[in-house]
């Protein structure tokens, strides 16, 4: 008894400081950030937008200084003062991605970014940095915000988009806040929007772990209304003039279904309880897109949408990794002497801190493919490359759109994420 006492002491004292971090250094209001990411293979170049400022916070309150995962980018916040980190997050963008594509050895782009971050209650130092995929910082950028800024622009305060909850978590302040959002819906078509979100919530929630953790999710469907139906298909010459101005062929790849409209976006979002985002797409065509901390998009009357927005959810909500290969084309995302990041891909340059707690005694590494099926090993094929690339077991939903489920790897990187985000 005594010792239960005590436990339950601890837990007090631990949500008391927490709060009491929290408090001490935020308001109860969300910092948007908008950057510029521009430049192209050799050289990158990180620059402010405009600073906003929106009613609530609906991110983390806890582990503030912790990172769950190392991303290819990484947010960070210091008290100006003290020179303290009192908030850090990780992400990856489309600019990064575009950087490891022929077209950024020749020619110069530019790309919208959004962070959110707690609104500060005094002065602090924002570092925001990119990483190559050897891990190693390319491009960084610091700069100063002093919260009484009078050019901070107030959004989400007066005129919210309308929206509907889909379902309200057990506790709203330790929860995980998901938006679904409309894109390609005319106004007259948003009770369909509607339905289309109920079952993709629903696809989500028929995945462990989700499943068994459905009540610290907090879900809204927005409804941004765009002029016309469906999404745009550069490929066949189809433009549409939709709310996020989402199309397919991103970097050329017909399938690649993006926004690069973040900031309209989140102007979209402003007001309603969302971090992470989901993009419901209003198309038959097969195609989506997903990415750590930004967002995911997916059409929704599609045969494999179920398939797609669950695969996809995993990249953007968790950073777990494809684990499929490319048998007629090497992509050389992952150098084989550096170890991926990603909780569920490994090039065995440094193994140790994965998964090998979770593979049997005597499992061969690399593992055969022909082993058992449900056999957790380190098979080779994944992350785009054939060769020199592992992941955990034969198959899994982020391998393929045939297998039912998460291989148990990724389920325990699900499962822990949503611990850090809501215990």
């Amino acid at each position: 008894m005594k010792r239960l006492l005590s436990m339950l002491c601890l837990l007090c004292c631990m949500t008391v400081t927490y709060a009491q971090a929290f408090d001490q250094y935020f308001e109860d209001r969300t910092l948007r950030i908008d950057y510029n990411f521009a430049g192209n293979a050799k050289q990158q170049n990180l620059s402010v937008d405009e600073l906003n400022v929106m009613p609530r916070w609906y991110g983390k309150r806890q582990h503030l200084a912790e990172l769950p995962m190392e991303g290819n980018g990484q947010i960070t916040v210091k008290d100006h003062k003290t020179g303290k980190v009192i908030y850090r997050n990780s992400f990856s963008t489309l600019f990064q991605e575009w950087l490891s594509y022929p077209e950024a050895a020749t020619a110069t782009k530019s790309f919208e970014n959004v962070f959110l971050v707690p609104f500060p209650k005094d002065t602090v130092d924002i570092t925001l940095d990119l990483r190559n995929n050897r891990r190693e910082i390319m491009a960084s950028l610091t700069h100063q915000v002093v919260p009484t800024d009078i050019l901070i622009r107030h959004i989400g305060f007066k005129h919210v988009t309308p929206f509907v909850t889909l379902q309200a978590a057990a506790d709203t302040s330790h929860c995980i806040h998901l938006a679904y959002i409309a894109e390609g819906y005319k106004p007259s078509e948003m009770q369909t929007f509607i339905a289309d979100a109920k079952r993709c919530m629903e696809y989500l929630f028929s995945y462990e772990p989700f499943k068994s953790m459905r009540n610290r999710f907090n879900i809204v469907a927005v409804e941004a209304p765009s002029q016309e139906s469906g999404t745009s298909e550069p490929g066949k010459g189809i433009w549409k003039n939709t709310a996020l101005h989402s199309h397919y062929d991103t970097f050329y790849s017909e399938r690649y279904l993006t926004t690069l409209s973040l900031k309209t976006m989140h102007d979209y979002l402003a007001g309603t309880p969302y971090e992470h985002i989901i993009v419901l797409v209003n198309s038959e065509r097969y195609g989506g897109g997903g990415i750590l901390n930004s967002y995911l998009l997916s059409t929704t009357h599609n045969q494999y949408t179920k398939e797609v927005v669950v695969h996809e959810f995993g990249h953007s909500f968790c950073g777990l990794g494809d684990e499929y290969a490319y048998e007629s084309e090497e992509v050389p995302m992952y150098p084989h002497d550096v170890e991926p990041w990603e909780a569920n891909l490994t090039t065995l340059a440094n193994f140790h801190g994965k998964w090998e707690d979770m593979i049997k005694k005597g499992t061969p590494i690399p593992t055969p493919k022909g082993t058992n099926i449900h056999t957790i090993g380190v098979y080779e094929g994944a992350g785009y490359s054939t060769h020199g690339v592992y992941r955990p077991l034969q198959d899994c939903r982020m391998r393929t759109n045939e297998y039912p489920e998460f291989c148990p790897v990724c389920k325990r990187a699900l499962t822990r994420l949503i611990d850090f985000y809501t215990k």
